[in-house]
């Protein structure tokens, strides 16, 4: 590493100092610290670095295997300037790195970035102060009113089955719709989820239409021969959606 002369020597010295945490492969070790205390240092960071990726990313490790793994947090250490302070944070900055500083090495999986989103995201969700934005019934009529989306929910669209992805598994690429909340037991749900519910969802999540009027609007985008049929499929769904929490009732709409 390079450091500028012009700067003070104690300034000089840290940043070499944290230039041999980051990449000890590539920077010496600054003069005057022995090598065992350095060592010190150099496992005791990486090590907390690892132990909260590995707590948010425990299938990426194992499809990635011990050495892979390392290396690939080794490079997210040495390379990534975090914008945050909070530990709990350090996996946002891992996606963020995968997304657009990592190129994954030959050979790897084409499938890493997507199953690190889906793995991360159950940590987004459950962290998730959001609250419900606008007034709404429970009990209200989801067709004739504004269906009010759970707050805490990710309406997820993959190239890959990321939910089924594990270690020395065959995977072919697939488009999959997941449907990700937080119900009302402060419980992350997953479930697989078709086409059409990720369209209704992505029409209600706005907040400005009533349920009819999204249905009717994914029967004329899709031309059906018999957009009742449409309806009466997306009534019912409409339904299941507010039992198992993921629509919390009626609201009044957005402005």
């Amino acid at each position: 590493m390079n450091t500028p002369a012009a700067l003070p020597e104690f300034q000089r010295y840290q940043l070499a100092f944290t230039a041999h945490i980051r990449d000890p492969a590539a920077n010496p070790r600054p003069a005057g610290v022995g090598a065992r205390r350095m060592k010190v240092y150099n496992e005791l960071l990486i090590n907390n670095i690892e132990g909260f990726l590995l707590a948010c990313f425990p299938v990426l490790r194992q499809v990635l295997g011990a050495r892979k793994w390392a290396k690939l947090v080794r490079a997210f250490f040495s390379t990534h300037r975090s914008r945050t302070p909070y530990f709990r944070q350090i996996p946002d900055e891992f996606v963020q790195f995968l997304q657009s500083e990592w190129t994954p090495p030959a050979g790897d999986p084409p499938y890493l970035l997507a199953l690190a989103h889906y793995e991360w995201i159950e940590l987004v969700l459950s962290v998730s102060n959001r609250s419900a934005d606008r007034a709404f019934d429970a009990a209200g009529d989801l067709m004739a009113g504004m269906p009010l989306l759970n707050p805490v929910l990710a309406n997820l669209r993959y190239d890959w089955p990321v939910q089924r992805i594990a270690p020395r598994r065959k995977v072919v690429p697939a488009e999959t719709y997941l449907l990700v909340f937080r119900d009302a037991d402060d419980q992350i749900q997953f479930s697989e989820i078709n086409a059409f519910t990720a369209r209704l969802l992505s029409l209600l999540e706005p907040g400005t239409l009533s349920g009819r009027a999204a249905l009717e609007q994914i029967a004329a985008e899709s031309r059906h021969p018999d957009p009742a049929m449409i309806l009466q499929a997306g009534n019912a769904l409409l339904g299941d959606l507010r039992a198992r929490g993921a629509i919390l009732g009626s609201g009044q709409g957005t402005l």
